[in-house]
This record gives structure tokens, sequence and C-alpha cells, in this order.
């Protein structure tokens, strides 16, 4: 099959010279092709099958259940669609409360509380940076007190970092309340020789543009419940009962992913290792180049897993350092290096400026001191040589 690519209309591309390549801009995480997607591309325009349907997303799926090790996935439009239909599932109701890490993506709760869930922010745990399992535990038993249980938590992998499921689930067991798994951040990452998600009722994972393998846009819920992914099938295809004309009993979602990105996911999912062991090698070389700073610190490991390190993390002490994260980003932006700050937490953010929350001074410190610094499998040693010495050129201690 011939593919004809279009003109390069408007595109201004790097000078093909050694100081045009040096100068050009390093994006935080952006997508590393691996060379196959034309191939998998072009057998689905062959086949025809180009809606949210066909053979490629059935691979796509199985691809990713042997990434996550669930029996049951579904291929969904985005992590956010993947998201909604979980709360779906478990039938969440306005009023319901909802539980979630303050240190996080605002797709993670938004789903919940645009159907008239009531959430509440919990503080993380600085060891990991995602939910703390003793706070979870002392809120349930506050909850069991007032009667007020939440309809379900929410756990958060963050920038590559599985939680504790264990924990979290065994705290969220004594009360019968189901725990969410927010994977978007977490494939590849393990808990305990397992693959991040694995112990939740649902997870969910994304497959954005800036996501360790993405398939341009995308998600995936998943289960070992094949009920629960049954019913997220149907509510993902508008909901139409079993009939030859269109008829519903409830309402649906188009939340179906198209074959055109399960193709490209599926050349993605199939180096999944390879992108992995990537970001660790990028993470090493700035702890190499970093950690004589003084003032710098780098995102832990926690000891239950192995973390992607999808995004390279560092925490600035402006007291020590001399300078202080908005420095640094100054710093590196000026030399076309694109970082960012960590998650501002939830409870901060204008819209939910009156949500319940327990704790939330290590998120803030976090806050006030964290960078995501660019993370690209596709860096090369120069350029992240480039930031390096920018961020070095900042230090001030």
């Amino acid at each position: 099959m011939t593919v004809l690519l279009p003109p390069r209309h408007g595109l201004t591309l790097p000078d093909a010279t050694a100081e045009g390549w040096a100068s050009r801009r390093i994006p935080l995480s952006p997508p590393h092709l691996t060379g196959r997607e034309l191939t998998f591309l072009a057998a689905v325009l062959d086949s025809g099958w180009v809606a949210p349907a066909g053979p490629a997303i059935q691979d796509f799926e199985a691809a990713v259940g042997g990434a996550t090790g669930f029996p049951h996935v579904l291929a969904t439009a985005s992590g956010t669609a993947a998201l909604h239909l979980a709360y779906r599932v478990l039938d969440i109701a306005p009023g319901d409360e909802v539980w979630a890490p303050g240190f996080t993506f605002v797709a993670t709760i938004a789903p919940a509380v645009q159907m008239g869930a009531v959430p509440r922010f919990l503080d993380v745990d600085p060891g990991s940076w995602t939910l703390d399992p003793d706070l979870l535990r002392r809120e349930l038993r506050a909850a069991a007190r007032r009667g007020r249980l939440p309809r379900a938590v929410v756990a958060v992998d963050i920038y590559g970092q599985a939680a504790d499921l264990d924990a979290i689930v065994a705290a969220c067991d004594r009360w019968g309340v189901p725990v969410v798994s927010d994977s978007a951040e977490g494939l590849g990452a393990t808990l305990r020789g397992r693959p991040a998600g694995r112990g939740a009722r649902i997870a969910t994972y994304s497959f954005n543009g800036n996501k360790i393998v993405t398939a341009g846009g995308g998600g995936a819920l998943a289960s070992d419940d094949p009920v629960l992914v049954a019913r997220a099938r149907h509510l993902a295809s508008q909901a139409k009962d079993h009939a030859p004309h269109y008829q519903h009993s409830t309402t649906g979602h188009a939340y179906g992913m198209s074959s055109i990105l399960a193709a490209v996911g599926l050349a993605q999912v199939a180096v999944l290792a390879d992108r992995v062991a990537a970001r660790r090698a990028v993470f090493a070389r700035y702890v190499a180049g970093l950690a004589d700073l003084p003032g710098i610190g780098f995102m832990p490991e926690a000891d239950w897993g192995r973390a992607t390190r999808w995004l390279s993390a560092i925490r600035i002490d402006p007291t020590r350092f001399g300078a202080d994260r908005e420095a640094v980003r100054l710093a590196l932006e000026a030399i076309g290096a694109e970082s960012r700050p960590v998650w501002k937490p939830l409870p901060d953010q204008p819209v939910f400026r009156d949500a319940p929350s327990a704790g939330g001074a290590v998120a803030r410190t976090l806050f006030d001191e964290g960078l995501c610094l660019p993370s690209g499998t596709g860096m090369t040693a120069a350029e992240q040589d480039r930031v390096i010495a920018a961020i070095r050129g900042a230090c001030r201690g």
C-alpha cells in the first residue's frame, strides 16, 4: 500500500546544521515512534476498519491486557473516558463522596464531580508522592463514625510510580469501599512484582501523546471482573440495547477507541519494556549530573515497586540552592527546554476551593519545590547535557 503524506505547509524545521540542531527545543515528554506505526496503520486502512470496531481494537485490548495483567480490557477514546466509565459502572450517584489524593491531575476526579459526586482530597506520602495509606485509614474510620463512607476511593500512580494498592485496598476492604486505580501515569511500573493497577477493582490507563507509550490519544479500562467491563463496553457504545432497531434503556457515550489509534498503540505497547529502561536511564543521568548540587532532591522510588520514571521530577530547596523552582524553570525555558511544575494540589484549585480535604502539607511543599524535567526517550545525551548545564548554571547556593 502506498501511503501519501501531506506536504509540510507552514512548518519551520531546525537548521540542518550542528548549531541548528543543538538549539532546537527540548520537549517535556514528546511521542517517540517505533518505526512500525505505518505498518499497523496500513493494515487498518487496507481492512477498512477505521471506526471504533474491528480486529485492531481487539488486538490492542489483548496487548494492553498482556502489559497490565488484566484479563478484561476495554479500549477507550481517552483516559478520562475510561475514568468516567469506571465511575458509572460503580454507580456513583449525586451526593456520593469520592476520595482521591489531592496531588494529581484534575481528570482523576472531574468525571465524578460532573456526575454530581462530592470530592474529598487526601494528602500524599512524602516517600512515594502517592496516596498516604495511614491517612486514608484514619479518614475511613472517622467517616464510618459519621455514617458517611465514600462511594469509591481513587489511588493514583504518579510520574511512573505505582501507588501502594495493597495497603490502600486493605484499608478500603474493611469498609466495603471499592478502589479505582488511576494508572494513567503508571503503565509499565510494578507493585511488588505485578503491573501497576493490579489489585484495584478497576484500573484505567492513558495513551495520550505525552505518555510513556502513546496511541496519539486514547485510554483503557481494565478489571478482573468481566461484568464490570461488559457494562462499561455497553455504555461506551451509546448503550444500545440488543434489538434490530435503536433502543436505549439508559444513556451512554461515544467512548470507543478508533482502529486508527489502536494501530498506533499496537506498535507502541510492543516496546513498553524498552521505553521504561530508557526513561530510567534518563533519570539516572539526571542524578549523576545534579546530585552534588546543594538543595537538589529527586522523586523517591517506593520500596514496594519499580517506577518507570515516566517524568524525571526533582525538588529544589531555594534556601540551599540559591534559586527557587520557578527560576530554574525560566532558566530552562531560556535554552528552549520545556519543564513543568509538579501537580498543583487540587484543594488549592479555584474549582475545588470548597471541597473537603485531609492534610495537604506534603502536596503543597511538593508543588512549591517540585519540577518535572525533559524526560523523552528520544532526547539525546547532548540535549540532556544542555538541561543539566542550565540547572547547574542557575544554582547560587
